[in-house]
């Protein structure tokens, strides 16, 4: 297929629109203008560049959640899918998305499903997304799954943007931190200790010797130094992708203080929103066990998870799969066992991950509370070194003056 950028007049209300369309050719991208009730004023072929339309750019997760909604509520109007798409194409503002809206529109119109057509776009819409779209479809509740997957973006969204505001405040503390030490060690220490070495005998105490050390390698060979946090910080970067270095970093963040307790609970509270809101969807167990483990967002608690399906797929249930493994908080099995003996495990989910969204937190409170005092000890630490580096030659400048009687 071909894409197509055109201008239209809508026949009932006479609104001008432009959008992309795609067909095999222009006379097919006009009758499906005209099937939709718009009037084609101009089509232009688009010139295909490496990549493809729609991936020019990311989607945000908060215009995915208001494309999840917007759809929802037209398809629950009891709009056609086609219409409901194209409505809510003419009403977004990012163009990445109005691009592969576009491209969906066309696959549909083809024949496609609306499930198969959004799996093209991984990168805007994961698996779970097209697994609820799916069983949305298979089961005629396409709309509440949407709003199902609306709701579970936003909290999600919410937690995670909690998170990593409890996480701004110190990195900035520290960044401030380090520009200090460099002004301190590059600038100021080396005119007092100018000035201290042009004393007859005089030897410089142990902290500031050490400390001038380290302001000579800044200042003279900065760009070495430079070049190895380069040279480190891609290494890591690229190690940090491979399968062992994504283990490591997933098993560092559960496990490291203070941290490992609020990342424990996120991916608790992650696994169960997923899996309430695939459940509530009619997916398949083993299936939402697989989505999941993708979803959750942490390699440690994904392969647990995977091994939880086979154990399943084996005959026992999810709670005896789940009860024994060290990743998983004892609630998420108990929680488990309460909703498969009264049938009601996508309520016992929905109520883990409120209850997990509160320990987050709670938590995030918690690890403030605990990195303000460290940060503070931090920072009187190395101001301590500094003075003393700084006032240490002038005490002992003052004490031989004394020792001398001058």
């Amino acid at each position: 297929m071909l894409s197509y950028t055109y201008t239209a007049r809508n026949v009932q209300t006479g609104e001008r629109i432009k959008a992309e369309i795609e067909a095999d050719n222009e006379q097919a991208a006009a009758k499906l203008l005209v099937d939709r009730g718009l009037a084609p004023l101009e089509i232009a072929a688009i010139k295909k560049t490496e990549g493809g339309v729609g991936f020019r750019g990311r989607v945000p997760t908060k215009v995915r959640i208001i494309f999840s909604r917007q759809l929802s509520t037209l398809i629950n109007a009891g709009l056609p899918l086609v219409q409901s798409l194209t409505t809510v194409q003419q009403q977004t503002q990012n163009k990445n998305l109005e691009s592969i809206i576009a491209k969906i529109v066309a696959d549909i119109e083809a024949g496609s499903s609306l499930a198969d057509a959004l799996s093209k776009y991984p990168g805007v819409f994961d698996e779970v997304y097209v697994s609820l779209v799916a069983a949305g479809e298979a089961s005629g509740t396409l709309d509440t799954s949407l709003d199902r997957l609306a709701t579970q973006q936003e909290k999600d969204a919410d937690v995670v943007s909690r998170v990593r505001g409890a996480m701004i405040y110190p990195l900035i503390v520290l960044l401030v931190l380090f520009g200090i030490v460099i002004f301190m060690t590059t600038t100021v220490l080396p005119q007092v200790v100018a000035f201290y070495k042009q004393l007859p005998g005089a030897k410089l105490p142990f902290i500031t010797a050490w400390l001038l050390d380290l302001s000579h390698v800044i200042t003279r060979f900065w760009w070495i130094v430079l070049v190895i946090l380069i040279c480190a910080v891609y290494a890591l970067r690229k190690w940090s992708k491979t399968p062992g270095g994504i283990h490591f970093f997933d098993s560092l963040k559960m496990h490291m203080w203070p941290i490992g307790p609020l990342m424990n609970r996120l991916y608790m509270s992650r696994f169960a929103r997923t899996s309430s809101t695939l459940i509530g969807s009619g997916v398949p167990m083993i299936k939402m066990l697989n989505t999941t483990a993708k979803a959750v967002g942490n390699s440690v608690i994904a392969n647990s998870i995977n091994q939880a399906a086979e154990s399943v797929k084996g005959g026992k249930s999810l709670s005896d799969s789940l009860k024994d493994d060290p990743n998983f908080l004892d609630l998420v099995p108990n929680m488990i066992r309460i909703g498969e003996q009264s049938g009601q495990l996508e309520g016992m989910m929905a109520k883990v991950a409120d209850y997990y969204e509160k320990e987050v937190d709670n938590q995030i409170k918690s690890v403030s509370t605990i990195i303000e005092p460290v940060l503070m000890i931090i920072v009187g630490v190395m101001a301590l070194i500094i003075v003393a580096a700084v006032l240490l030659p002038i005490y002992s400048l003052a004490g031989k003056n004394l020792s001398t009687g001058v």
